[in-house]
């Protein structure tokens, strides 16, 4: 079991600017547009007009899920004071947490959600409503992420108070009845009482991880059946994300079976769009259909991020790089495809003025050709989306390094300062990524390059292991103070150098090139990957690409740099019409296309 690296990681370049791109996001939420459906449920507000400010969409007044966006809210916040201590945050954290609290001694038994008790008993007695549920465990949840993120031990009290309403709610639901209840989405409920559990240690804690148990789920999984299939995604990842953390806290063999095999179906067996997403209109897209299923909803942003924690899971029990590099393209090609749309937009003769848009999230990433990205508005729609995307660049911190017994695992390459203990020797340490700019190289190098500076207080053995991701296109090199180094691989795709550390410099070396990814159902369509990168053409059709020997050879480097960067863009040659490729991170409002008709030509 690897033990990943939290408490001491500091983020900076990318990585940074996304989490800070998420902190302002955080700040121009107010406390009284967040707090204002707690209030006015606990009897504390009354409403005679509307603010200009209010929030819209799912947020508004009339909606059955208002309020959730404050327990995502909350989460986000935690996280971000975790890492850097952000006072501010954690300030306005602790008021939110305070008059959630009070808005529950209004209510005098335990409730403190912004919806009424009645969507409950609704459900309870079969009557449809809107995921009263999934607003639930959302707020539970940013409560638990301030008690143990930031030792808030008023969002413990107030947690534990809601967790003895759902006791007390669930006492006379049969497993059947509880069954069909949970066919309106309850988001993570299970893993929320299992990470409640790990806290308390309570038996009550314990059982109400059991009562959520999604058990039409899991007992189509023992029973090797696929229940994925055109089933909606976000409904059962975290479902299954509560038998992964059931597995954690309660060391039962049976849950973690389990996981692996929705695992199984849903990525190795269904297999993934060029991006790393599954789905298409929220459902999972089924075994070898893909052509059929490309559109304008493919890849919902919750998906990416829900999935991407589910990797992590499997990451943290087995260590296996795959994992790893799932996380990867799914960060590359979805939280950062969908999140924070690019924003500087050059305007006005020679280019001299800079307009700024906004562009908050993207509910889906079209993938049919001719597409573009709808994005959401800071405050008018509210979607879902707009609540993973805050955890989602509040936590990256957390899947970057871990420790395995005499093991440093280097599981992602972005810039960072990080410190861990090993032996009992502490070790200051950082990454920092890309290649030396020297101003008299020719062209844009085809390699990705990091390098690793250690700093032990005393002399230490262990095991540097760095990922040798999928996408490499020859053998990675390794300079140890300029000087080359020979590791071992550990047959789970990691590189290995063992030896005695003090201070030392370890330069990685990662050859990538153009590679393509066909549709499961039609191989002479395909889109091209950049390393993990998926990219995207600038047409608004569907176009054949001709070649002679390798497709891949289609594409060149082009508007290759700017000042002292890089950049990431490609063009095509030898087309009737020739076509410029961006990453698809780097799509803001232009229409593209990823996938692509292949034509040999004839000699």
């Amino acid at each position: 079991m690897l033990h990943p690296l939290a408490n001491d990681v500091s983020l900076r370049g990318l990585l940074a600017e996304r989490r800070n791109l998420d902190r302002q996001y955080l700040l121009s939420l107010t406390d009284e547009n967040l707090l204002r459906p707690y209030y006015m449920e606990a009897g504390l507000l009354r409403m005679m007009y509307m603010p200009s400010d209010m929030h819209g969409g799912w947020e508004s007044p009339y909606s059955h899920i208002k309020g959730t966006v404050c327990g995502h809210w909350l989460s986000a916040a935690a996280h971000i004071v975790a890492e850097t201590g952000d006072p501010l945050l954690k300030v306005r954290g602790d008021f939110i947490v305070r008059e959630i609290g009070r808005c529950q001694q209004e209510h005098g038994n335990g409730w403190c959600f912004p919806i009424p008790e009645l969507y409950l008993h609704w459900l309870k007695r079969g009557k449809h409503t809107w995921a009263p549920q999934y607003v639930c465990h959302k707020v539970m949840m940013g409560l638990l992420d301030m008690a143990v993120l930031t030792k808030n031990a008023e969002a413990l009290e107030i947690l534990e108070k809601a967790a003895d309403w759902f006791l007390r709610f669930t006492e006379d639901i049969t497993p059947d009845h509880m069954a069909e209840m949970m066919t309106e989405e309850t988001g993570g409920m299970m893993e929320l009482f299992a990470d409640l559990y790990a806290v308390t240690g309570k038996e009550e804690h314990r059982v109400l991880m059991e009562r959520y148990a999604r058990r039409d789920l899991l007992q189509a999984l023992e029973a090797g059946e696929d229940p994925l299939t055109n089933q909606h995604a976000n409904t059962t990842i975290p479902e299954i994300h509560g038998a992964a953390r059931a597995y954690e806290v309660t060391g039962d063999e049976r849950y973690r079976k389990l996981v692996e095999r929705y695992w199984e179906i849903a990525v190795e067996k269904d297999g993934m769009f060029s991006t790393g997403g599954h789905t298409s209109g929220e459902i999972w897209t089924p075994e070898g259909r893909q052509d059929s299923r490309l559109g304008n909803m493919n890849q919902e942003h919750c998906t990416v991020y829900n999935m991407m924690r589910l990797a992590d899971y499997l990451f943290r029990w087995t260590g296996e790089s795959r994992y790893a590099d799932y996380w990867e393209r799914n960060f590359y090609n979805g939280i950062l495809a969908q999140g924070f749309r690019p924003e500087n937009r050059w305007e006005g003769a020679g280019g001299d003025s800079l307009r700024k848009t906004e562009g908050i999230v993207a509910y889906y990433l079209p993938l049919e050709a001719g597409a573009h990205k709808h994005w959401g508005s800071a405050t008018g729609d509210f979607w879902c989306c707009h609540c993973t995307l805050l955890q989602a660049n509040a936590k990256l911190y957390r899947s970057l390094y871990a420790l395995e017994e005499d093991r440093l695992v280097v599981s992602q390459y972005f810039d960072t300062d990080f410190a861990f203990s090993i032996h009992d020797v502490p070790v200051k340490a950082s990454q920092s990524t890309g290649l030396e700019e020297t101003r008299l190289q020719a062209a844009r190098p085809q390699e990705w390059k990091s390098t690793l500076r250690l700093q032990c207080e005393r002399p230490a053995r262990f095991t540097l292991a760095f990922r040798l991701p999928w996408w490499l296109a020859g053998k990675a090199t390794v300079l140890v103070d300029g000087q080359p180094a020979d590791y071992e691989t550990d047959g789970k795709g990691y590189a290995c150098l063992t030896r005695e550390w003090d201070k030392q410099e370890v330069a990685i070396r990662l050859p990538k090139a153009v590679t393509l990814w066909s549709l499961a159902d039609r191989a002479d369509t395909a889109a091209f990957l950049d390393g993990p990168v998926a990219l995207a053409g600038l047409t608004d059709r569907e176009t054949t690409l001709y070649y002679e020997e390798d497709p891949a050879e289609i594409l060149i480097p082009h508007d290759e740099r700017h000042w002292a960067a890089w950049g990431g863009d490609w063009k095509t040659v030898g087309q009737p019409v020739n076509l410029v490729f961006k990453p698809l991170y780097a799509i803001g409002n232009e229409t593209y296309t990823v996938y692509f008709p292949l034509k040999k030509q004839k000699s």
